[in-house]
């Protein structure tokens, strides 16, 4: 077990607030949670979280302990599920993802400001189809607002996502590849984590920084 990660993880309850450096070299401060699964119970969903779709599961894998999407749903199944006592509008998200399996879909990613499991904004990355792209799921529709082709190396991948207001900014491996405006959502709301039909898929070390 990495005795680092369970460090943050106690301290940064205690602290409440954080400091970064942004990409571009701005700083920003707010209040970060980071959620590492080291302390969650195995076969079983993480604690706070509540899965709307799919079947949510803790697994200990290469010594450490992951939240797991196991399910194998349709093609028009979106699984999610809430991080349900998390309440912010404007973030900066981070979570890492590996894609295990999935022949009609693979990989995954994040959501933010959601309201139920039919609205809320979505950063995923599908490793099937080598693209990288944000939506909004309105009403259960999903919309397209932007793609990024991206070819990428199997293994865990780092998914962030930046919103202020109506400004957009997604991240993959620290490098920029969206921006966009919308104003569907403008309340704050739940963050959780999403894949599609049969994509089993691993999440760890899922951090949200509320800018307020």
């Amino acid at each position: 077990m990495d005795i680092s990660k369970c460090l943050v993880a106690v301290v940064i309850p205690l602290l409440g607030i954080a400091y970064g450096v942004g990409d571009e070299g701005e700083e920003k401060s707010g209040k970060k949670t980071v959620w590492s699964f080291n302390d969650d119970a195995r076969g079983q969903i993480a604690k706070g979280f509540k899965g709307e779709v799919g079947d949510w599961q803790i697994l200990s894998v290469e010594n450490e302990r992951v939240l797991a999407q196991l399910a194998k749903n349709s093609n028009s199944t979106f699984n999610l599920v809430f991080v349900t006592d998390s309440n912010a509008k404007d973030v900066d998200l981070t979570v890492k993802m590996k894609a295990i399996a999935g022949d009609l879909d693979q990989g995954g990613g994040v959501v933010w400001r959601g309201k139920d499991k039919n609205n809320y904004y979505l950063a995923r990355f599908n490793p099937l189809e080598d693209n990288y792209r944000l939506y909004k799921v309105e009403n259960g529709k999903r919309t397209l607002f932007v793609n990024a082709d991206i070819k990428a190396a199997p293994g865990w991948h780092t998914l962030r996502v930046t919103m202020k207001g109506d400004q957009i900014e997604t991240y993959f491996d620290g490098k920029k590849y969206h921006e966009h405006k919308d104003s569907t959502f403008t309340e704050p709301g739940m963050i959780g984590l999403w894949s599609k039909a049969d994509a089993q898929s691993h999440f760890d070390d899922l951090t949200l920084i509320d800018l307020k």
